[in-house]
């Protein structure tokens, strides 16, 4: 089973376009344009508040946005008259909290929206979820109970739940974030398999490093704008905008890349 299908070469997987969103009098996402081209990997870095997560969520419609609008794979989703559950059946999100139902099994937590939602048979569900879990280094807690995983072990079955749908994009939303650093590495580790997959994602991280060693564009999101964007070498190592200088300042005397 591959893990990704092939949309079309020449077409976006996502495209927005002036995208607004606000919460209350507060504007969130001020004008935001994008692209992702299919079987590449788009790494939203800025500080918190900057609107990386409110893009993701706006991304796969759990935010309604306020102007603007969105395609995947060239559909606008946005459009009042598109089914939202069929669109969000298309993408895979993975957020900073497992999410895993503590009541079921590894196995159980990612066959459950194949065979509910997807329609596929237990055994056949199944079968492709072991597939997964044994590709990805998971094999032997298919049938654990979350309690019983590291942290890093949790969030890579939730990335392997993701990924069980077969999504056409994959929204990472800061996975690191709830894990001690020790546990870091083994689930960024599982995000550079997915990459080789040929997957299409969107992440967005405060990991610096494995920004630049794995996307193919770097966004630079500040106070909601894309203010700067670019191949990894371009904004790490050249950024235009005064503003990205500060932060990447402020990134390398942490330590953190």
């Amino acid at each position: 089973m591959s893990v990704t299908p092939t949309p079309e070469p020449t077409a976006p997987v996502l495209r927005m376009e002036a995208v607004r969103k606000s919460f209350g009098a507060s504007p969130v996402l001020r004008h935001v344009d994008l692209e992702v081209a299919p079987h590449t990997v788009t790494a939203l870095i800025g500080a918190s508040g900057s609107g990386k997560s409110t893009l993701l969520r706006c991304a796969n419609l759990l935010e309604e946005i306020d102007d603007g609008a969105i395609w995947l794979e060239g559909e606008e989703i946005t459009d009042p008259r598109a089914d939202a559950d069929a669109v969000r059946r298309r993408i895979g999100v993975v957020f900073q909290a497992y999410n895993l139902f503590p009541h079921l099994t590894v196995l159980q937590n990612i066959t459950l929206a194949p065979r509910r939602v997807h329609g596929l048979s237990r055994p056949r569900a199944e079968a492709e979820a072991r597939e997964l879990l044994e590709r990805l280094g998971l094999g032997a807690k298919a049938d654990e109970y979350p309690d019983r995983l590291s942290g890093g072990q949790q969030q890579r079955a939730a990335i392997v739940r993701a990924l069980a749908v077969r999504p056409r994009l994959l929204l990472l939303d800061e996975i690191t974030a709830a894990l001690d650093p020790e546990l870091v590495g083994e689930v960024l580790g599982l995000v550079r398999e997915v990459k080789e997959e040929g997957m299409t994602m969107v992440i967005a991280t405060h990991e610096m490093a494995f920004a630049r060693e794995v996307a193919d564009q770097v966004c630079f999101l500040d106070a909601g704008v894309v203010l700067e964007r670019g191949t990894p070498e371009e904004v790490f190592g050249a950024p235009r905008e005064e503003r990205t200088q500060r932060f990447l300042r402020r990134i390398v005397a942490a330590g953190r890349l």
